[in-house]
């Protein structure tokens, strides 16, 4: 953390969210499931992470939430005795450890899976650094999986939007096992019934609706821009932490309701006996291991910019001199301050 613990200010039990204010942004935590359910610019409202599961429930799938232990569903046992899909972490309550204006500290513990989480957000300008430790308090290692999953939605997303990534090689979700990796597609394509799908866009058909992909540079990102908002939203973060990057697509009534833009240890959306046996896709691991006691500790930052309204994409990213720089297909470049350093 950025700060000292003497500085943080302790919340009651009853507290629902924790909220982050800099002079050019704002975030907003939800301590029910530990979502980030708002992050917009203070000159405009635009909230891109409105995304919310329907459920209704008090706990529920909102904004950028993690799947933590699993990304998708558990065995038939597993969810026989409980287990969620997307694991217990975005369905139970996070607890707050303390908080300054631009800094915070929560956690959490998954009964079921006997794990313990804490995270720290600082945020500085209109980007945030995010730290994550998962703890395995279970008296034997395991296999898990982590998987950071932002997900948009309107009014931020609408048939105009664009996402881009520097993805590589990828799978589609809805290709028969034990090869899903056949055919192989490269970001941004996808194929339905053989035909090549752009997926920088999506209008009114989602499918595939999840294909993944590998990251073969040091960082990973992706960055996702509706033209007529002049707003961008970005994610930076070490392939070293999280070799996969997948996109899920959903229409509704015939319009975009959902984007994902995740990123994690797996890129195969199966359980845990199914990625056992499978164990690499491309080379990159299909789950990560915690011994007994162990801690495993991973971070990526989060931005928002103000980009001409217009603006149809990023073409590439380099880091250089403390700053992260993205090439808009403007012929224009952006530069966001590097918090991963």
């Amino acid at each position: 953390m950025r700060f000292l613990p003497a500085l943080l200010t302790v919340f009651p039990a009853f507290a629902q969210s924790l909220v982050l204010e800099s002079g050019a942004a704002r975030m907003n935590w939800d301590l029910a499931g530990g979502g980030l359910v708002d992050f917009h610019l203070k000159d405009g409202q635009v909230n891109p992470l409105t995304w919310e599961d329907g459920t209704g429930a008090a706990v529920r799938l909102r904004g950028h939430f993690i799947c933590l232990d699993r990304w998708g569903a558990p065995s038939d046992a597993e969810k026989a005795a409980g287990m969620p899909y997307h694991g217990e972490a975005p369905r139970i309550r996070w607890r707050q450890i303390g908080k300054t204006a631009s800094d915070l500290e929560m956690a959490v513990q998954l009964p079921m899976a006997r794990l313990a989480v804490k995270r720290t957000v600082h945020l500085e300008d209109t980007a945030a650094v995010v730290t994550e430790s998962v703890t395995n308090e279970n008296p034997l290692g395991r296999v898990y999986n982590f998987v950071q999953h932002p997900t948009i939605a309107p009014p931020f997303l609408d048939e105009t939007t664009v996402v881009d990534a520097n993805a590589r090689q990828g799978l589609m979700q809805s290709s028969p096992m034990p090869n899903p990796e056949h055919p192989t597609v490269v970001w941004p394509q996808a194929l339905k019934d053989g035909v090549p799908v752009s997926l920088r866009f999506l209008k009114d058909d989602p499918q595939p609706n999840v294909v993944s992909y590998v990251i073969d540079d040091e960082f990973g990102w992706t960055t996702v821009i509706t033209p007529g908002k002049a707003l961008l939203l970005g994610y930076v973060w070490r392939t070293a932490d999280y070799p996969w990057f997948s996109a899920w697509r959903d229409v509704r009534n015939g319009k975009p309701s959902a984007r994902g833009l995740e990123f994690g240890t797996t890129g195969l959306h199966q359980p845990y006996p199914v990625l056992v046996r499978k164990g690499r896709i491309f080379g990159r691991p299909l789950f990560a291991f915690l011994d007994a006691a162990q801690t495993e500790t991973r971070r990526y930052q989060a931005f928002l910019l103000r980009v001409p309204t217009g603006l149809t994409g990023i073409d590439r990213m380099r880091r250089e001199r403390g700053e992260f720089l993205f090439d808009g297909r403007d012929g224009k470049q952006y530069r966001v301050r590097d918090l991963l350093r």
